[in-house]
């Protein structure tokens, strides 16, 4: 009997992913921006059903991460085996830069990141060839006889030693002349070419996979008569995936291909809620040249399952966190790396203190800066989970004796400052709403912006117990507080599309002085989370 997979494979904030196989086991990594633990792995033996294994990155004095525009910090990490050992390359954005990691074990411990001053750009990719050599490939900006442009450069490269081996050279720069943002090389050896994938267009609407093929690794590379292998741009922004690229190609032991990509699932309009999700599809090869999703050449919500041993479904999250455990579940994230005691896991409850950092506030723009001051002691007093669906339902149960401006409770956050709070304060209920409106994307130099706050509802509130609940319904948002409800909040209001989706919903609790020291804590004694 034939088994279908769904997609995405990995429903949920979990964009850029990369894929490498050892024997019948299949690894694959995701981008995590600011989220502290970061870069999440994940095992499979059937590509299918996915475990994480845990984080590759979680030791703090490791990683720096600013809680600022949620879209810094990591981004396009790519995975690759040899000879007994992974290799982790990865860029943090808006700290340090490159650096490369390695681990006998998947699952940990991994060896402290090297940073690599030598490999400059985005997206940086590394390649084992057959006899060998490793070459490292990232981004640059080039003068092209026609025009200065985004290209991909490569070198010879040690992965032990973090150093080039050879001059870098520019091997492509795009398949559509004058194509914004070309990045996320992959390079592969198979049969008597060596493949160049990368993304182009930009990772919005026209976003998509292109290829080009050479004779050698740092050789010239030509582009495929089918490029892109891979868009959704010519399908309008009413067809319910947008946005697919930024491939990755595995083999399986059998034979057969598959390339995981990101793309976006639409809510209710243009809107991509759960940001950038893991899609995969099936790949079949003509006139040495790939074939994406063959039949269609576009990502389909269903495909036959690869002949490939089961793997154990999904563990299903249990609805319900009570935090009876010492540690929280890792499913659980924070917002920048938590260098400060804020959190505790203590009579079975969950205890956030109340930070100073205010949960919208004024943001900064995003630069590699290795000399840059970092900051220990400014964390945001939260703990967030991805929205994997369209509708949900948060709920959690708060007991905090807020005084002056202090404040906690719930919190939908899709990026920069959009989200939606019900939070408790000293003798009120507040409902507020905040939208950030930039005049230029967060990169840039002459980046400004403005955060607007807007209360949705405030009422008198005596007691220090209070449940709260959230409840979206695509984009129909209601908000609860013990009997009292808010109804059909627009979350399109949050879910802005002006400066594209990198990052996806969270939910979570948070607590916050706004600005203010302060010794209070807030206890949250369960939070239940619900998809229909």
């Amino acid at each position: 009997m034939q088994k279908y997979f769904t997609n995405p494979i990995l429903p949920g904030f979990y964009p850029d992913p990369t894929i490498c196989r050892v024997n019948n086991d299949y690894y694959l990594v995701t981008s995590s921006f600011e989220l502290f633990p970061a870069l999440p792995i994940f095992h499979s033996t059937d590509l299918v059903n996915w475990k994480q294994l845990g984080h590759v990155l979680d030791k703090k004095e490791w990683l720096y991460l600013d809680a600022n525009l949620f879209s810094g910090g990591m981004m396009a990490p790519t995975l690759r085996y040899n000879n007994g050992t992974f290799y982790l390359i990865c860029c943090n954005f808006a700290d340090s830069g490159n650096f490369i990691m390695t681990a006998k074990n998947p699952a940990g411990p991994w060896n402290k990141p090297i940073p690599l001053p030598d490999v400059p750009g985005i997206d940086a990719s590394i390649f084992f060839d057959d006899n060998g050599k490793c070459y490292v490939t990232s981004t640059g900006l080039f003068d092209f006889a026609d025009c200065k442009e985004q290209g991909i450069w490569g070198a010879e490269f040690d992965p032990e030693s973090g150093k080039l081996l050879s001059e870098k050279k520019v091997i492509w720069r795009s398949a559509l002349r004058g194509a914004p943002s070309s990045e996320a090389p992959h390079l592969y050896h198979i049969g008597e070419w060596y493949y160049l994938i990368t993304a182009e267009g930009g990772t919005e609407h026209y976003h998509s996979v292109v290829i080009g093929r050479s004779k050698e690794p740092l050789g010239e590379y030509i582009g495929c008569p089918n490029n892109p292998i891979m868009t959704h741009r010519h399908l309008g922004k009413n067809y319910p995936i947008g946005n697919p690229g930024h491939a990755d190609l595995v083999q399986t032991q059998n034979g057969d291909w598959y390339a995981v990509l990101l793309a976006s699932r639409l809510v209710d309009g243009f809107h991509k809620n759960m940001g950038r999700e893991t899609y995969m599809v099936p790949v079949d090869w003509e006139d040495d040249w790939p074939i994406f999703s063959p039949g269609t050449g576009k990502i389909e919500f269903k495909y036959p399952a690869p002949c490939l041993p089961e793997s154990p479904a999904q563990e299903k999250i249990p609805e319900i966190d009570n935090f009876d455990s010492d540690a929280l579940d890792m499913k659980w994230v924070f917002w920048g790396t938590p260098y400060q005691d804020f959190f505790k896991l203590e009579d079975s409850m969950l205890k956030l203190k109340a930070l100073p950092h205010a949960m919208a506030r004024p943001l900064k723009r995003i630069v590699i800066d290795t000399a840059a001051e970092k900051k220990y002691d400014d964390n945001v007093s939260c703990v967030l989970r991805r929205q994997c669906q369209p509708d949900f339902d948060a709920c959690c149960h708060l007991t905090f004796k807020a005084k002056d401006e202090e404040a906690a409770g719930l919190i939908v956050l899709q990026q920069y400052n959009h989200q939606l709070r019900i939070e408790k304060r000293e003798k009120t209920i507040r409902v507020v709403l905040s939208e950030c409106n930039m005049d230029c994307i967060p990169f840039m130099p002459e980046f400004k912006d403005n955060t607007v706050e807007h209360i949705l509802m405030e009422q008198p509130y005596d007691s220090d117990t209070v449940v709260m609940r959230i409840a979206a319904y695509g984009q129909d948002l209601a908000v609860y507080y013990n009997d009292i409800l808010l109804c059909h909040v627009d979350g399109k209001r949050i879910n802005t599309e002006e400066l594209g989706p990198m990052t996806g919903t969270m939910v979570g609790m948070f607590a916050t002085s706004n600005k203010k020291e302060s010794d209070n804590w807030a206890l949250f004694d369960w939070f239940r989370y619900t998809e229909r």
